[in-house]
């Protein structure tokens, strides 16, 4: 294997940004939480990512975007390198979204009741029927 072939095998923090769409500051960060192994150092010290880093970078962007957060998502990566089954972890925060829009869904339509009691705009403020009703509610909790 020649220099060439070598050097390709490995990406500069640069290269690994632009494939990922993550910034240089953010794959830095990464690494430093653990979510990305230390990459080797070439002789002037660069970082030197191999392929492997680009699916885990692309892993934690989708991770993320499904709303795990950082210490969810290592634990994930955790479960891919010991090949557990990271079933039960995405079931627990599946339960946990689902908590979360319950609770929002509620919110919303006590918002939607409270919208409900206030046909128009009030003056004096005092005399708002949200006000009325949200301490009304208060009371019955």
């Amino acid at each position: 294997m020649n220099g060439r072939e070598n050097r390709s095998r490995h990406l500069s923090i640069g290269t690994l940004a632009k494939e990922t769409g993550v910034s240089a500051s953010a794959l830095r960060y990464y690494e430093r939480e653990n979510l990305l192994p230390p990459p080797q150092r070439s002789a002037g010290g660069y970082r030197k990512y191999d392929k492997n880093a680009v699916w885990r970078v692309r892993f934690i962007v989708r991770a993320k975007e499904l709303g795990f957060s950082l210490e969810e998502i290592a634990d994930l990566l955790k479960f891919s390198v010991n090949a557990e089954c990271a079933k039960a972890r995405v079931g627990q925060h599946l339960t946990e979204i689902e908590t979360r829009i319950a609770r929002l869904e509620s919110v919303r339509a006590r918002l939607s009741r409270l919208m409900a009691t206030c046909p128009r705009g009030c003056d004096p403020p005092g005399c708002c029927p949200i006000f009325s009703a949200m301490q009304a509610e208060e009371r019955e909790t």
